[in-house]
This record gives structure tokens, C-alpha cells and sequence, in this order.
């Protein structure tokens, strides 16, 4: 089990006890812990409604494949914090990690 850290826009944070052994990625367990999480594709990397910012913890998270960032070109709003939630797996080396859920300004 890791402990993730989800910011809201006021700056409060919320710790997500998230499991490592289950095959789960960060979009399902987001959707497990009821946040608000539309992943209209199921987990394809096809359609960006599980799009988060890694505010803190992006060393500790694999590096954006080219399909991955085909879909986050395709958006109006990301930064060069921003990754798709599906894409991601939970793992030992990501306790810790900060993330925002939602679309975002580029600053």
C-alpha cells in the first residue's frame, strides 16, 4: 500500500491509501475512491477524461509514452505536469506522489 496525495484548487490535500498489488492503474483507483473521473474510453489512452497533474513526485512515475502524449497534444489546456491517469500503475516508487485531478491553465 502507498499513500497519494490529491490537491484541490485551495491547496488542501487529501491522502488516497492505494493499493500496489492489484494491477490497478491510478484511473481506477481514482473511480474506486469516487472522484469525479469521466474515463469515457475505459483506459485506452484515447480519450483524456482522466487527465491529472503531477505536482509533486514526476521523478518517481515512468516517462510519457508517444501515444500518451498524442492524446494530451490534442487538449486545449495541459502543461508539462500533465499525464493521463490510465496510464499509469501504482507502484512501490510512487508513494508519496501529488497529483490534481482536471484541466488546467498552462501556468
Amino acid at each position: 500500500m502507498i499513500s497519494i496525495a490529491i490537491e484541490k484548487e485551495t491547496g488542501e490535500q487529501t491522502l488516497l491509501e492505494v493499493p500496489v498489488d492489484m494491477g490497478l492503474n491510478l484511473m481506477e483507483v481514482l473511480k474506486a475512491y469516487e472522484y469525479d473521473i469521466l474515463a469515457t474510453c475505459g483506459g485506452m489512452a484515447l480519450c483524456a477524461t482522466c487527465h491529472i497533474e503531477v505536482l509533486e513526485g514526476s521523478e518517481k512515475i515512468p516517462p510519457v509514452s508517444d501515444a500518451e502524449l498524442d492524446i494530451l497534444d490534442t487538449m486545449p489546456a495541459t502543461s508539462e505536469r500533465s499525464r493521463l491517469a490510465c496510464q499509469l500503475r501504482p507502484d512501490e516508487g510512487m508513494d508519496g506522489l501529488v497529483i490534481r485531478l482536471g484541466t488546467f491553465d498552462e501556468n
